[in-house]
């Protein structure tokens, strides 16, 4: 595989496979397809299923990598980031007040305020953390938004570069320019003429195929091919994630439950629309996948897979998380009445 050219999966179906269904009673009522992409640091493909070729977004799944820029740069270590904000700015945290109240310190330090946030407010979306604050006369602000920790890490990046904070989530913005220089080198590719969107917290999103998301991903598990200082980012912000789970999502989420228990064996992250990514650093191995309909449910239950299929987690450790393979399907009074499994055609 040469840097600028995407990694080339194996011929597919025209549809995705179907991988996860979901019964009520004893009927299957719903199904997901998606694709799947696992690759090794040379592009090499270990598993796919579906298209991985075709463009997504990968939205929040990639915060790891955007974050690269912040460590690589200068910027953490002049601005004294410690490793828990390192990880908060990997996160899609759900605004409790352990994510808010570090944002709003880190900003402190660094001369600025959650006025100064981009992102927008957003309740948050730990539910008891969302009744505190309501019954408090409280009200959202952009410090409580998921992703109020990346932007706090691009703020502390334009202000080591000299550049104007106003305006960082702007395509132009020479925060966003040199991101998007990370993506390009960790992906292989020419991002220049790539899908372009707006992500949900105002940052430009960039289309890249499914397999060069997981060779992004496999290169932050496993950097030596890469420049110096940004092998050593990869190893930092690997590193913070694992001490720091609960930073990277919260209370009850998936990817700090299985974190949590993983350690560096595995970073996993999850992005809205269906979409997740992976770096497994022992095998030397990065996945990506997007559910076909954006179901982050579907998501979940996929990577789940994915982690016992490639040994990061033994049944020991399933048994803890209380199960990956399948999650309940329950009704308005809590009875359990289906379940969310893979699809009996997986071939994972």
């Amino acid at each position: 595989m040469t840097s600028q050219t995407p990694v080339t999966p194996p011929a597919q179906d025209t549809a995705n496979p179907l991988l996860v269904e979901v019964t009520r009673g004893s009927q299957v009522e719903s199904r997901h397809r998606a694709a799947v992409a696992v690759v090794d640091t040379a592009g090499k493909v270990v598993l796919a299923a579906g298209d991985t070729d075709r463009p997504v977004y990968p939205r929040s799944a990639i915060k790891s990598l955007q974050a690269i820029a912040l460590v690589e740069s200068g910027a953490a270590d002049a601005f004294a980031v410690s490793e828990l904000e390192l990880a908060l700015a990997c996160a899609s945290h759900s605004g409790e007040p352990r994510h808010v109240n570090a944002v709003t310190a880190w900003l402190a330090r660094v001369g600025l305020s959650p006025a100064d946030l981009e992102c927008g407010p957003q309740l948050p979306g730990y539910e008891p953390a969302l009744i505190d604050l309501l019954a408090g006369g409280g009200a959202a602000t952009a410090a409580h938004n998921n992703c109020s920790g990346k932007h706090s890490g691009f703020l502390t990046l334009a202000r080591h570069l000299g550049v104007p904070t106003k305006g960082y989530i702007n395509y132009e913005h020479p925060v966003q320019q040199r991101i998007l220089g990370v993506l390009e080198a960790m992906t292989g590719l020419d991002l220049g003429a790539a899908p372009r969107g707006i992500d949900g917290c105002g940052i430009p999103v960039i289309g890249v195929p499914l397999g060069n998301l997981a060779l992004a991903m496999a290169r932050l598990g496993a950097p030596d091919d890469q420049p110096e200082a940004r092998q050593d980012a990869c190893r930092r912000l690997r590193r913070a994630v694992a001490a720091h789970p609960f930073m990277v999502a919260g209370s009850g989420r998936f990817d700090t439950r299985v974190m949590a228990l993983t350690g560096e064996k595995a970073f996993i992250k999850t992005g809205a629309e269906g979409v997740y990514c992976a770096a497994l650093p022992d095998l030397g191995l990065g996945v990506a996948v997007k559910v076909d309909d954006g179901a982050g449910r579907a998501a979940e239950i996929i990577m789940g897979r994915l982690l016992a299929h490639f040994g990061i987690l033994g049944a020991a450790e399933v048994d803890k998380l209380g199960g990956l393979f399948t999650a309940p399907v329950t009704n308005r009074a809590g009875s359990t009445v289906g379940e969310i499994r893979p699809a009996a055609q997986s071939p994972f």
